[in-house]
Protein backbone atom coordinates (compact mmCIF):
# COMPACT_ATOMS: atom_id res chain seq x y z
CA UNK A 1 0.00 0.00 0.00
CA UNK A 2 1.46 3.86 -0.76
CA UNK A 3 2.24 5.77 1.68
CA UNK A 4 0.16 8.77 2.63
CA UNK A 5 1.22 12.08 1.38
CA UNK A 6 3.42 14.19 3.96
CA UNK A 7 0.90 16.23 5.16
CA UNK A 8 -1.62 13.38 6.26
CA UNK A 9 1.07 12.43 8.60
CA UNK A 10 1.76 13.94 11.58
CA UNK A 11 5.10 16.44 11.92
CA UNK A 12 8.05 14.26 14.06
CA UNK A 13 10.71 15.85 16.37
CA UNK A 14 13.59 14.57 17.66
CA UNK A 15 13.48 11.76 19.81
CA UNK A 16 14.75 12.43 23.20
CA UNK A 17 15.06 16.13 22.66
CA UNK A 18 13.40 19.32 21.66
CA UNK A 19 12.81 19.65 18.10
CA UNK A 20 15.90 21.21 16.29
CA UNK A 21 14.28 21.26 13.14
CA UNK A 22 11.26 22.11 11.30
CA UNK A 23 9.46 20.63 7.99
CA UNK A 24 8.92 23.92 6.83
CA UNK A 25 12.71 24.86 8.07
CA UNK A 26 14.09 21.89 5.91
CA UNK A 27 11.97 23.05 2.75
CA UNK A 28 12.89 25.93 2.49
CA UNK A 29 16.36 25.28 2.69
CA UNK A 30 15.80 22.83 -0.16
CA UNK A 31 13.86 25.42 -2.17
CA UNK A 32 17.39 27.44 -1.47
CA UNK A 33 19.38 24.57 -3.00
CA UNK A 34 16.70 23.70 -5.70
CA UNK A 35 17.14 27.46 -6.76
CA UNK A 36 20.84 27.19 -7.09
CA UNK A 37 22.00 23.67 -8.05
CA UNK A 38 18.22 22.60 -9.64
CA UNK A 39 16.46 19.30 -8.62
CA UNK A 40 19.53 16.90 -9.25
CA UNK A 41 21.44 19.08 -6.19
CA UNK A 42 18.56 18.24 -4.01
CA UNK A 43 19.44 15.49 -1.94
CA UNK A 44 19.50 14.95 1.92
CA UNK A 45 23.04 15.37 2.48
CA UNK A 46 23.06 18.65 0.70
CA UNK A 47 19.98 20.04 2.01
CA UNK A 48 21.86 19.03 5.30
CA UNK A 49 24.51 20.73 4.98
CA UNK A 50 22.30 24.12 3.55
CA UNK A 51 21.32 23.87 7.12
CA UNK A 52 24.89 23.05 8.62
CA UNK A 53 23.85 19.66 10.29
CA UNK A 54 23.88 16.17 9.45
CA UNK A 55 22.17 14.32 6.59
CA UNK A 56 20.88 11.73 9.30
CA UNK A 57 18.83 14.96 11.57
CA UNK A 58 17.14 15.36 8.68
CA UNK A 59 15.06 11.98 8.34
CA UNK A 60 13.12 12.71 11.75
CA UNK A 61 11.65 15.14 10.16
CA UNK A 62 10.98 14.25 6.10
CA UNK A 63 11.17 10.78 5.74
CA UNK A 64 12.27 10.52 1.87
CA UNK A 65 13.44 12.80 -1.09
CA UNK A 66 10.18 12.07 -2.51
CA UNK A 67 8.73 13.55 0.65
CA UNK A 68 11.16 16.60 0.35
CA UNK A 69 10.04 17.12 -3.21
CA UNK A 70 6.21 17.46 -2.34
CA UNK A 71 6.47 19.51 0.23
CA UNK A 72 8.74 22.18 -2.01
CA UNK A 73 6.37 21.76 -4.32
CA UNK A 74 3.55 22.93 -2.59
CA UNK A 75 5.62 25.42 -0.62
CA UNK A 76 6.47 27.87 -3.56
CA UNK A 77 2.42 27.85 -4.23
CA UNK A 78 2.27 29.97 -1.74
CA UNK A 79 3.25 32.97 -3.95
CA UNK A 80 0.24 33.05 -5.37
CA UNK A 81 -1.49 36.17 -4.82
CA UNK A 82 -5.33 34.96 -4.81
CA UNK A 83 -7.41 38.04 -4.78
CA UNK A 84 -11.29 38.16 -4.72
CA UNK A 85 -12.49 36.70 -7.93
CA UNK A 86 -13.70 40.10 -10.50
CA UNK A 87 -16.59 38.52 -12.32
CA UNK A 88 -13.92 38.34 -15.34
CA UNK A 89 -13.49 34.66 -14.93
CA UNK A 90 -11.25 34.44 -18.13
CA UNK A 91 -9.19 37.26 -17.06
CA UNK A 92 -9.16 35.46 -14.01
CA UNK A 93 -7.90 32.33 -15.19
CA UNK A 94 -5.33 34.21 -17.31
CA UNK A 95 -3.89 35.95 -14.70
CA UNK A 96 -3.58 32.64 -12.67
CA UNK A 97 -1.69 31.17 -15.36
CA UNK A 98 0.68 34.14 -15.60
CA UNK A 99 1.71 33.87 -12.17
CA UNK A 100 2.62 30.74 -12.04
CA UNK A 101 5.10 31.38 -14.98
CA UNK A 102 6.57 33.98 -13.08
CA UNK A 103 6.96 31.37 -10.19
CA UNK A 104 8.77 28.58 -12.81
CA UNK A 105 10.65 31.53 -13.42
CA UNK A 106 11.85 32.60 -10.06
CA UNK A 107 11.96 28.08 -9.44
CA UNK A 108 12.94 26.66 -12.63
CA UNK A 109 12.93 23.32 -11.55
CA UNK A 110 9.40 23.36 -10.42
CA UNK A 111 7.88 22.57 -13.75
CA UNK A 112 9.36 19.17 -14.05
CA UNK A 113 7.92 18.29 -10.70
CA UNK A 114 4.00 19.98 -11.98
CA UNK A 115 4.70 17.57 -15.00
CA UNK A 116 5.76 14.35 -14.15
CA UNK A 117 4.99 14.13 -10.09
CA UNK A 118 1.79 16.63 -9.78
CA UNK A 119 0.74 16.60 -6.16
CA UNK A 120 -1.83 18.89 -4.03
CA UNK A 121 -0.49 19.89 -0.32
CA UNK A 122 -2.21 22.77 1.69
CA UNK A 123 -0.95 25.55 -0.68
CA UNK A 124 -2.27 23.90 -3.68
CA UNK A 125 -5.58 23.23 -2.23
CA UNK A 126 -5.76 27.03 -1.82
CA UNK A 127 -4.63 27.56 -5.47
CA UNK A 128 -7.04 25.44 -6.47
CA UNK A 129 -10.19 26.78 -4.03
CA UNK A 130 -8.90 29.78 -5.93
CA UNK A 131 -9.56 28.18 -9.16
CA UNK A 132 -13.34 26.79 -8.42
CA UNK A 133 -14.36 30.29 -6.56
CA UNK A 134 -13.40 32.20 -9.65
CA UNK A 135 -15.76 29.87 -11.98
CA UNK A 136 -18.44 29.66 -9.31
CA UNK A 137 -21.27 31.09 -11.46
CA UNK A 138 -19.96 29.19 -14.35
CA UNK A 139 -22.25 26.54 -16.23
CA UNK A 140 -19.09 24.39 -17.04
CA UNK A 141 -19.85 20.56 -15.20
CA UNK A 142 -17.65 20.45 -12.05
CA UNK A 143 -15.15 17.85 -14.57
CA UNK A 144 -14.60 20.42 -16.96
CA UNK A 145 -13.52 22.62 -14.44
CA UNK A 146 -10.76 20.38 -13.23
CA UNK A 147 -9.91 19.12 -16.49
CA UNK A 148 -9.21 23.25 -17.39
CA UNK A 149 -7.11 23.65 -14.54
CA UNK A 150 -5.19 21.11 -15.07
CA UNK A 151 -4.65 21.87 -18.24
CA UNK A 152 -4.14 25.17 -17.40
CA UNK A 153 -1.19 23.65 -14.75
CA UNK A 154 0.45 21.69 -17.73
CA UNK A 155 0.39 24.06 -20.43
CA UNK A 156 2.27 26.76 -18.67
CA UNK A 157 4.58 24.33 -17.01
CA UNK A 158 5.65 23.44 -20.66
CA UNK A 159 5.88 26.72 -21.81
CA UNK A 160 7.86 27.97 -18.57
CA UNK A 161 9.85 24.66 -19.16
CA UNK A 162 10.16 25.41 -22.84
CA UNK A 163 11.77 29.02 -22.31
CA UNK A 164 14.39 28.15 -19.52
CA UNK A 165 15.70 26.00 -22.88
CA UNK A 166 16.01 28.19 -25.44
CA UNK A 167 19.10 27.27 -26.85
CA UNK A 168 17.43 23.86 -27.76
CA UNK A 169 14.20 25.86 -29.04
CA UNK A 170 16.75 27.91 -31.47
CA UNK A 171 18.56 24.38 -32.82
CA UNK A 172 14.92 22.92 -34.02
CA UNK A 173 13.90 25.95 -35.47
CA UNK A 174 16.69 26.48 -37.27
CA UNK A 175 16.09 22.14 -38.25
CA UNK A 176 12.44 22.90 -39.59
CA UNK A 177 13.68 25.57 -41.97
CA UNK A 178 16.23 23.64 -43.30
CA UNK A 179 14.25 20.48 -43.79
CA UNK A 180 11.32 23.04 -45.30
CA UNK A 181 14.01 24.93 -47.57
CA UNK A 182 14.07 21.30 -49.41
CA UNK A 183 10.71 21.48 -50.76
CA UNK A 184 9.44 17.94 -49.47
CA UNK A 185 7.29 19.15 -47.11
CA UNK A 186 4.97 21.97 -48.88
CA UNK A 187 2.25 22.63 -45.61
CA UNK A 188 5.52 23.09 -43.23
CA UNK A 189 7.05 25.94 -45.68
CA UNK A 190 3.79 27.49 -46.28
CA UNK A 191 3.31 28.76 -42.71
CA UNK A 192 4.72 32.11 -41.45
CA UNK A 193 8.35 32.21 -40.04
CA UNK A 194 7.96 35.71 -38.72
CA UNK A 195 7.90 35.89 -34.97
CA UNK A 196 4.84 37.42 -33.02
CA UNK A 197 4.65 40.23 -31.71
CA UNK A 198 4.77 40.58 -27.97
CA UNK A 199 4.10 37.82 -25.36
CA UNK A 200 1.66 34.98 -26.72
CA UNK A 201 0.93 33.21 -23.23
CA UNK A 202 -2.21 35.33 -22.32
CA UNK A 203 -3.87 34.99 -25.77
CA UNK A 204 -2.70 31.31 -25.68
CA UNK A 205 -4.42 30.66 -22.42
CA UNK A 206 -7.63 32.59 -23.19
CA UNK A 207 -8.28 30.26 -26.82
CA UNK A 208 -7.76 27.14 -24.88
CA UNK A 209 -9.77 27.88 -21.67
CA UNK A 210 -12.41 29.36 -23.42
CA UNK A 211 -12.32 26.41 -25.92
CA UNK A 212 -12.86 24.23 -22.59
CA UNK A 213 -15.30 25.75 -20.62
CA UNK A 214 -17.04 28.14 -23.51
Amino acid sequence: MESELIWMRPEKSGVGRPAGRSRAEITEAAVRVADRDGLAGVSMRHVAAELGTGAGSLYRYVETRDDLLDLMADHVYAEYDLPSPSGDWLSDLVDMGLQAREIYRRHPWLAELVLTRPVVGPNGVDVTEHFLAVLADHSAPDGDKLVALAMLNAIVAAAARSEASPVDALRSARYVAHVAAQGKHPHLAALSGKPEIGDPLPEALKRILSGLLG
